[in-house]
């Protein structure tokens, strides 16, 4: 007989083992029955079992052929013989191989085996079951049965009922199996239905379940356990490691899914993001691609009720249309930011948007809508102005034109007339008379004629939309002017001719007519200057022309004297031809004006005085109310225009200063923006004030250098401002947190990024840079310091080479594709902190998810669709199964997939 002994202390607590207690019938039977079942679990994995414990291990052949199976080595060649001592040799064989594996036999010979002791039998089954089933359970740096015991208790400890002290009583009612089935396999069990007091039923379900699910083999029987006053230790530990390693497998394949869900969830939120950001910029360039045409639309209307209109739709678009589109501008530079954040923390590769839809492409597209849309509002006022001026110079056209058509209306005929051929001499003389005064009154009317075709001229010069009409009508007027001016010269020919036969001459009708017409034309120069209409932009003009009409009347106390002079002239007529009883056929000969018309006129004059007066005063009421809304706008936007400006600095000083932590400064960051919000009704009543002052055709404001495009843009500017610095602060907490970064490591960074940032533009000039990275402990030649707040690409290849980073033109192009992905030649705060913390962080790598797959495939270099939907959940199941390529390799079966180049291309190393 030989003896085995072995070094290892798992094995001392059996030392000692009471072979007596085996004497005991229920115990010896729960062995036979668990050890049995036990080597039947690996030997049917060599197709063959065992019948009778100490029987079918005597020859040595199966015990050999078990421990080949449970330890995966080949053993020694066993014997074939049927003698004595080839059995003997074969166990032997066994028992040497046990021993090898540092396992201490104690009083277990060869000889005894073969004979069939089964108490030597059963103690050396339950020794190999130590050394193969319980020696490698480790539980918090304890190993084997005191491992096997706190794996129990860890897992059985939130379910009621159930108290695991031992490996004997505590699993008597069967509610220690079902917990530790349950925890692991929640959906074979309904453990909410078990009770304490039926531990048959508990046993047997546990045991069945375990057969049927879990491919446990029922070493035990649940009669036996309740039968029995203190099962046996060694059945229930053999029984209850089948648990312990069938989970292990489990929880392996378990973490493995795990973090290949992780990964893929990472990537799906991503390529989201990335889908919400395209259409997000598609829509928004859109958007400015049909407005830019609209705002460079420089076709004028013909009416000011057209441009009005045209006013009060841009209105509406600066109003309604454009601040939902500047809040989704500033929202896609925060999507853009946080999944270049995201994409940095999960060690993917920078997301480059489609071409055409960079950030910096959005700016320079709204840069061109804003270029537009200031254009546009200023072509609007200049239009409403031309068209004001041009209604004024229309209306003035067509009063002159009337006046002069109105006075030459029939003068055509009177010159045409050969009434001289039959006339007296008296009648004579007074035709000559007559025509004399008709000459003095064209001359009058030629600064009418020469008004007429100057407004004419000025209309065409500003485009009117009437000029055909205008200017038909004024070559009427001069022709008609020519024509009259040719026949005033042939009637005055005439009538010289026979001035010779003509001696009479009537000299007061002659000096009625000549005093008479120039003041009817005075009268009718009057009227129109009276009815005239005026535009005015402030008080000083009008009172200029309150000043002038001031003036005018005035003049009337002369005005009316010389009326009552021309009325006397024709009084003193009337007096010579009732005294001297002159024969009159008619009206004065030498004039058509007559008393009542200068009458008639000059109380017309009187009644436009007090109209004009009026008008004026109106005029004057309206320039006030205009003064009144261009203070009233002008106190708010001086008080409006440097709040902003405060609040921008005040900005620039949060971002910059540091005090708290990042939270504190986020919750600062956010307060202060809802007070900013909170000043929003005070933009809109400035918005009401300035729709008043346009409404009212206010065009300058002397009391205030800001406009409303001013206030707009600044407040735009504002609030751009504020949630961009939010975002940032929101972004340098998720790379602290999934970077490890401390507190005081990345106050230390702000500090020297704070110091070196002089301009307090945000980012750091290259040699701002160069110069904070000196500050953190890298040694880079430090050139003259500047203040442009970018940093160059030599300048940070100068910084990583004082990192230790040994960098080709290839390597230095890759890092500052890294920190700068969007080739703006700037390193910013974020991007500096990002790169110092990759270096050192803990991610997945395109290795470790390899691995994860290569567990659920069981070390397979292909997997199977089934395998990754038993294993994933379906979604993400599905997500791999579409994006995964076929696996080619020589071992490959119908179809496999490609786990190896799909992991690859999660992390960019290949296409997906």
């Amino acid at each position: 007989m030989e003896h085995y002994d072995g070094e290892n202390d798992y094995m001392h607590q059996e030392d000692d083992w009471d072979r007596d207690l085996l004497l005991d019938p229920a115990w010896e039977k729960q062995q036979r029955k668990t050890f049995t079942a036990w080597c039947n679990s690996h030997l049917r994995k060599a197709g063959t079992q065992i019948e009778n414990i100490e029987e079918d291990f005597r020859d040595g052949l199966k015990l050999m052929l078990l421990l080949e199976v449970i330890s995966g080595e080949r053993l020694a060649k066993p014997e074939r013989g049927k003698m004595r001592v080839h059995k003997i040799s074969n166990v032997n064989k066994a028992l040497n191989f046990i021993a090898s594996k540092g396992v201490k036999l104690v009083s277990i010979g060869a000889e005894e085996i073969v004979d069939g002791n089964a108490k030597m039998t059963l103690g050396m089954i339950w020794t190999i079951i130590l050394r193969f089933a319980i020696q490698d359970i480790s539980v918090e740096e304890t190993s084997a049965k005191e491992g096997l015991l706190l794996w129990c208790q860890r897992k059985t400890a939130p379910y009621k009922n159930v108290n695991i002290q031992n490996f004997h009583i505590s699993w008597k009612d069967g509610l220690g199996f079902c917990a530790l089935i349950h925890r692991h396999r929640p959906e074979l069990i309904d453990y909410g239905k078990l009770r304490k007091d039926d531990p048959m039923t508990n046993l047997n379900t546990a045991f069945d379940v375990a057969e049927k699910y879990l491919d446990i083999p029922k070493m035990l029987d649940a009669e036996d356990i309740v039968g029995t006053a203190r099962p046996d230790e060694k059945a229930i530990m053999t029984y209850v490691s089948s648990f312990y390693h069938a989970f292990s497998g489990a929880q392996k394949a378990e973490t493995a899914a795990n973090r290949i869900c992780k990964v893929l969830a990472v990537n799906q939120e991503n390529e989201q993001l990335m889908e919400d950001y395209e259409k997000l910029a598609s829509d928004l360039l859109e958007w400015i691609r049909c407005t830019i045409p609209w705002l460079e639309n420089r076709l004028p209307e013909n009416t000011m009720q057209a441009m009005q209109q045209k006013l009060e739709d841009f209105r509406d678009y600066r109003r309604l249309h454009k601040p939902p589109k500047v809040q989704e501008k500033c929202q896609l530079e925060i999507n853009f930011n946080t999944l270049q954040t995201k994409l940095r923390l999960s060690n993917r590769p920078a997301f480059m948007p489609s071409e055409g839809k960079m950030v910096s492409d959005i700016n320079n597209a709204w840069g061109s809508l804003e270029g537009a849309e200031k254009g546009y509002e200023e072509w609007l006022l200049n239009e409403i102005r031309r068209l004001e001026r041009l209604d004024h110079l229309a209306e003035k056209f067509r009063q002159k034109a009337a006046i002069h058509e109105a006075w030459t209306e029939g003068k055509e005929d009177l010159l045409q007339k050969l009434d001289y051929e039959t006339a007296s001499l008296s009648e004579i003389k007074a035709l000559l008379k007559k025509h004399e005064a008709f000459e003095s009154d064209l001359a009058a009317h030629q600064d009418r004629v020469e008004q007429i075709a100057a407004i004419a001229q000025e209309l065409n010069e500003l485009d009117y939309y009437d000029s055909p009409s205008v200017n038909a009508r004024c070559q009427r007027i001069c022709d008609q002017w020519d024509a009259l001016g040719a026949m005033t010269v042939k009637r005055t020919e005439a009538l010289q001719r026979t001035e010779k036969l003509l001696e009479t001459i009537d000299q007061l009708y002659l000096e009625f007519a000549k005093r008479a017409a120039p003041f009817n034309n005075w009268m009718e120069g009057a009227m129109e200057d009276l009815q005239d209409t005026f535009i005015v932009h402030t008080i000083e003009e009008i009172q200029g022309l309150s000043t002038a009409h001031e003036q005018f009347k005035a003049t009337l106390p002369e005005a009316d004297k010389e009326r009552q002079a021309i009325l006397g002239i024709h009084n003193e007529i009337a007096k010579i031809v009732q005294t001297y009883h002159v024969n009159m056929a008619g009206t004065n000969p030498y004039t058509t004006i007559n008393p009542q018309e200068i009458n008639a006129k000059w109380d017309k004059v009187r009644q436009l005085v007090p109209q004009r007066d009026q008008a004026l005063i109106e005029e004057h009421a309206r320039q006030q109310n205009n003064e009144r809304l261009r203070r009233q706008f002008a106190t708010q936007a001086n008080i409006i225009g440097p709040w902003i400006q405060t609040k921008m600095e005040e900005i620039g000083r949060i971002s910059i200063e540091m005090h708290g932590t990042l939270e504190d400064q986020l919750t600062h960051l956010r307060q202060y923006e809802k007070s900013i919000v909170n000043y929003k009704p005070k933009i809109d009543q400035l918005e009401g004030d300035h729709q008043l002052i346009q409404e009212a055709l206010i065009f300058d404001n002397k009391h205030t250098n800001y406009t409303m495009e001013h206030i707009r843009v600044g407040w735009e500017q504002l609030l751009t401002t504020i949630a961009r610095t939010i975002n940032e602060i929101e972004n340098q907490i998720l790379t602290r947190d999934a970077k490890g970064i401390s507190q005081e490591q990345l106050n230390e960074f702000r500090a020297s990024f704070n110091h070196f940032d002089r301009d307090h533009s945000g980012t750091l000039g290259a040699e701002e840079f160069k110069a904070c990275l000196i500050s953190l402990g890298f040694d880079i030649a430090n050139d003259a310091q500047k203040r442009t707040g970018i940093m160059d690409a030599e300048d940070f290849k100068t910084c990583l080479i004082s990192m230790g980073y040994n960098l080709g033109e290839n390597e230095f192009s890759r890092i500052m594709s890294v920190v700068d992905p969007n080739r703006m030649g700037i390193v910013t705060f974020q991007a500096f902190i990002d790169f110092m913390s990759r270096e050192t962080a803990d991610t997945d790598t395109a290795d470790q998810v390899m691995a994860s797959f290569k567990v659920l495939a069981g070390d397979k270099n292909y997997i199977l669709a089934d395998e990754l939907r038993r294993e994933l959940p379906p979604d993400q199941a599905e997500y791999c199964i579409v994006r995964m390529a076929p696996y080619t390799g020589p071992d490959g079966v119908p179809g496999a997939l490609d786990y190896m180049s799909f992991s690859t291309a999660l992390y960019g190393e290949s296409d997906l």
